[in-house]
C-alpha cells in the first residue's frame, strides 16, 4: 500500500516542479516586470500639461522630463547598458521611428549640456510625440 502512495507523491513532486520551472521560465523570457502602465500615463500627461505656449524654459523641462520617463522605462525592461544611448541601441529594432526617438534624444542631450539652446513650440511637439511613441513601442503606455 505505500507504494502506491509514494509513487503519487513522487509525481505530483515532479508536477509541481515543472509548474514552477515552467513560470520562472515564461517570466525571463518577458524582459522583466511589466510595465505600471498607469504610472507611466500618469508621468506623460504631467509632462504635456507642462509644456505652455509661450514659455521656452517649459518646452527644455517638458523633453528633459520625457527623456527621463523613456530611460527609466528602459531600465524597468531590464535593457542593458550604461547609458541611456547603449539601451536604446539594444532595442533599435523595437522602435517603429527609430530617428525621431534618436532626434528627441540628442535634442535633450543638446539642452543639458550647450547654454544657448533654442527651441519652438512646433519643434518641442515633435520631440514629445517622438518620446510618446517610443513609450508606446516598449509597453509603458
Amino acid at each position: 500500500m505505500d507504494q502506491p502512495l509514494s509513487l503519487i507523491f513522487f509525481f505530483a513532486a515532479i508536477f509541481i516542479f515543472g509548474g514552477l520551472l515552467f513560470v520562472v521560465i515564461t517570466f525571463a523570457k518577458r524582459g522583466g516586470s511589466q510595465f505600471d502602465v498607469e504610472k507611466y500615463r500618469s508621468r506623460w500627461l504631467g509632462i504635456e500639461q507642462q509644456v505652455k505656449r509661450d514659455e521656452e524654459s517649459s518646452y527644455h523641462m517638458a523633453i528633459l522630463n520625457a527623456d527621463k520617463l523613456l530611460d527609466q522605462a528602459l531600465r524597468d525592461k531590464g535593457v542593458p547598458g550604461q547609458t541611456m544611448a547603449d539601451r536604446m541601441k539594444k532595442l533599435q529594432s523595437k522602435w517603429s521611428n527609430a530617428n525621431s526617438v534618436w532626434s528627441a534624444h540628442k535634442l535633450r542631450n543638446r539642452i543639458a549640456h550647450e547654454t544657448d539652446v533654442r527651441i519652438d513650440y512646433d519643434g518641442t511637439r515633435r520631440a514629445l510625440a517622438a518620446f510618446k511613441q517610443a513609450l508606446k513601442d516598449l509597453g509603458a503606455i
